[in-house]
């Protein structure tokens, strides 16, 4: 584990929501108050949930902050951080609830869930700065594909996104790959590396 729990989740939160925009199908997830409704469950928030036009406008705008936090370098970002605590009137403090133990929420118990998005990414974030990890911050390393991610791997290893499969589509791709690299002469497989006989069939 690179950051504590909740910092990892709440970063984990963020990157679901800022690729509701970024499906290679050209859905936007985050288009209806069903589509927020549905984000705020399976996050688990415990936040005022109001289920209505002007809450999923916030959630949107509150979605374009987000990313625009992809764009920018860790010295642009820390002061960018420290305005979106400052406008959601951050007050941390420690709760548990459910089967999540002790954590950081960042905002009054009446905050909208937009505020709550900015303030929760943002402190999240402020780890990230202030551990010196902010090029975890990633973009999906697909030519075809603008979704972010946060590489929480140890080694740093992780290129590709969650939401568009990319992963799996570079591994089918390289698998082609190594296939058209082998030329078949008759009874013999030529590689650009290795030439055997095989038997014939």
């Amino acid at each position: 584990m690179v950051f504590a729990p909740d910092t990892e989740m709440n970063l984990a939160a963020a990157v679901e929501l800022v690729n509701t925009a970024r499906r290679r199908d050209g859905h936007d997830a985050m288009a209806t108050t069903e589509d927020v409704t549905e984000f705020y469950t399976r996050w688990s928030y415990t936040a005022r949930h109001d289920g209505d036009a002007a809450e999923l406008a916030g959630v949107r705008d509150a979605r374009d902050q987000i990313a625009a936090l992809w764009d920018v370098d860790r010295d642009t970002a820390a002061p960018v951080l420290n305005d979106l605590l400052a406008r959601g009137g951050a007050v941390p403090f420690l709760t548990r609830h459910g089967d999540v133990d002790w954590h950081l929420h960042g905002t009054a118990p009446d905050a909208s869930l937009a505020t709550v998005l900015l303030v929760e990414t943002a402190m999240a974030m402020a780890d990230v700065v202030r551990t010196g990890e902010y090029d975890r911050l990633q973009r999906c390393a697909a030519d075809d594909c603008d979704a972010v991610l946060v590489d929480l791997s140890r080694n740093r290893s992780r290129r590709f996104c969650d939401v568009n499969g990319c992963a799996n589509r570079a591994h089918v791709a390289a698998y082609r790959a190594r296939r058209a690299g082998h030329v078949r002469h008759g009874d013999v497989v030529t590689t650009p590396d290795l030439e055997r006989t095989t038997p014939p069939r």
